[in-house]
Formats: C-alpha cells, sequence, structure tokens
C-alpha cells in the first residue's frame, strides 16, 4: 500500500546549499515504491528534489558516485548536487533526500522510437554497462539466482484462481481477464516445464530499472537516464532482454521485432556482447515472465490495484512469446 507522503522539509534542506536560492514553490512529479519526487522552482532556477524512501545513505551516495563518473564518461545522466558540507545525501528527521539539476524531456515509449531511434537505445543501455564497469568498484556477484520452479508457481495458480472464486458478484473484466490468462498460463506452464533453465549467469553492473519512466528524451536524444535506486549487480544481458521487453511491447502483446534487433544488434556492439549471451539471456527472461504473476498478486493478495493496467499486454506477451519463440531469439541475436 502506499505510505502517507510526507511534505518535504523545503527551507531546511535548501539552507545546506551555497546556491540554491530561496524556496518559490515545491510541487509532487512522482510517487513511487523506492522514492518520492518534487519539481522546486528556487530563485536559483528549478531542481529535481528526490526522497529516498527507506534511505540507506550508503547505498544512495553509491549511486550518486556513479552517475557523477558515467557523466563525465558522456552517459546522459542528472547526478546530484553536493551541499554545502561536499554530501550529496541530506539527512533530515531520519529521511533522506537529494537535490538534481531539473532535465525538461519527455518519455518516450518504444511505439514513439524511429528504428534509429531503437539504436541509439540500444547503443545506449550498452554504454551504460561499459560505463559501469569502468567507474564501480570491484564487488563478487551475487549467487546464481535460480530459475522459477513450476511447481510453485502452479500452486500460485491455484491460490489466485482459488481468491478469484471467493470474490463477490458481479466481476469486472479484468477479473474475467485474470481467470482466462491463470487457467492459460497453467497449461503453458504444464506444457513447458521441461524448458527451466539453469542458474543465472555471471553477473556485472546494472541500472537495474531501465525501462522508459526512467529515461527522459529531449527531441530524439536521450537527455538523461533517472532513477538508479536498484543499481547492483545482475547478468548484464537480462536487463538487455527486459528493458527491450518493456519498451517494445504493443498494447496486444507481440514485439516490435524489427525494432528490437535494431536495438539489440546497437546493443552487442556498445556492450562487447556475444549473441549466445543473448540468446541465454532471453530463454531466462521468457521463463521469468511465464512463472511472473505480480501484477495479480498485488491486486488480490494485497488489494493493491496501481499496477493492473499492465497486466493486459504483459499476460498477452507471455503467450505470444512462446509461440514466437524462435523469431524473438533471432531478433537478439540476429
Amino acid at each position: 500500500m502506499l505510505r502517507s507522503s510526507v511534505t518535504p522539509p523545503v527551507a531546511d534542506l535548501l539552507r545546506r546549499y551555497d546556491a540554491a536560492g530561496t524556496a518559490l514553490s515545491c510541487e509532487p512529479v512522482a510517487q513511487g515504491l523506492l522514492n518520492r519526487g518534487y519539481r522546486l522552482a528556487t530563485t536559483q532556477g528549478d531542481f529535481f528534489l528526490k526522497h529516498h524512501l527507506d534511505g540507506d545513505p550508503t547505498a544512495i551516495s553509491r549511486q550518486h558516485r556513479a552517475t557523477r563518473r558515467l557523466a563525465a564518461l558522456g552517459v546522459p545522466v542528472a547526478p546530484p548536487l553536493a551541499g554545502a558540507d561536499g554530501d550529496t545525501v541530506t539527512v533530515i528527521g531520519g529521511r533522506c533526500y537529494a537535490l538534481h539539476p531539473w532535465i525538461d524531456g519527455r518519455h518516450r515509449e518504444g511505439a514513439q522510437l524511429s528504428t534509429a531511434g531503437s539504436r541509439r537505445l540500444g547503443a545506449l543501455l550498452g554504454l551504460v554497462h561499459t560505463g559501469l564497469e569502468r567507474v564501480m568498484e570491484a564487488e563478487s556477484a551475487p549467487p546464481p539466482h535460480e530459475s522459477a520452479d513450476p511447481v510453485h508457481t502452479l500452486s500460485v495458480i491455484e491460490d489466485l484462481l482459488a481468491r478469484l472464486a471467493r470474490r463477490p458478484e458481479p466481476r469486472d473484466a479484468f477479473d474475467e481477464l485474470a481467470e482466462h490468462r491463470l487457467r492459460e498460463r497453467r497449461r503453458l506452464l504444464e506444457r513447458h516445464a521441461h524448458r527451466r533453465p539453469p542458474a543465472g549467469a555471471p553477473g556485472g553492473w546494472v541500472h537495474g530499472d531501465f525501462h522508459p519512466f526512467n529515461l527522459l528524451y529531449r527531441g530524439a536524444e536521450p537527455a538523461a537516464i533517472i532513477d538508479w535506486d536498484r543499481l547492483g549487480v545482475q547478468p548484464r544481458a537480462e536487463e538487455a532482454v527486459r528493458a527491450a521487453v518493456i519498451f517494445f511491447v504493443r498494447p496486444t502483446g507481440e514485439l516490435e521485432l524489427p525494432k528490437v534487433r535494431a536495438y539489440a544488434r546497437a546493443y552487442r556492439r556498445s556492450a562487447a556482447a556475444q549473441p549466445a549471451e543473448l540468446a541465454a539471456a532471453v530463454h531466462r527472461v521468457w521463463w521469468e515472465r511465464l512463472n511472473d504473476f505480480w501484477v495479480l498478486r498485488w491486486r488480490y493478495r494485497l488489494d493493491d490495484r496501481r499496477a493492473d493496467a499492465l497486466f493486459p499486454a504483459a499476460s498477452a506477451l507471455v503467450v505470444w512469446w512462446t509461440r514466437e519463440y524462435d523469431a524473438v531469439c533471432e531478433a537478439f541475436t540476429g
């Protein structure tokens, strides 16, 4: 569930910066699980004020160091401003804040990108991965992540179907779609359970949440990659596949494969990734999606409907991807 909003202590915060000016207005612009954001107008200009929920100053400072170093390599980011004490994290009342330059830009989904724009996107993510490899301190990769167990997934399906059956009438269109997709997914899992992949590949530093709402464009060019809260060590090629699946899925569940192909070729060149690496990532992400019901768990276990709008396309994608598996794999590796 959403936490109650907390008005940021703007006056106190601005006093900790030498040249941020005096506040004129502070309007919320984003609200999420990991942070809240505000457009802060001052006598010195506009800023993005980020409130990190459950903030860990050490982890946030690491994210900040990464973006500042990436900026020096030419990666489009919006590093935070340092306060008068040199720190980029301000802790007030036990809450963590950071002040960033305001970036004028817009989010663009894959449908709004040309083939050339898709290539730029793939090359950008490759630049992020190779840049992080250069600027981040060495850190041991976590143990290989086990792939989803279809036996467990089938039990989740039965639980969700039981919760649906107990819902009071009348059911809405979402409930009907959810029941249809759950029964459909059960059949797919029973048919493809033998294709469960082994434990994951070795990891590298990744953004961790690379999708359209975390990338701002100015015209056709990326202006800033934002929200580095999930910066961490994971298989890099899997991030590349997940990002493409989010950017290039149509509302009806198909992927725009010509754009995926352009994106993936540019990513492989930029990140020096081999086709076999992408093929393995495609298989693992496909299996991940086949076993994933997070939107339905939010709705039926937590009574949280914020993600409902994502379900129709995401659930249709799994069915289409299973049917067109070879074509999807070729788009990422050809």
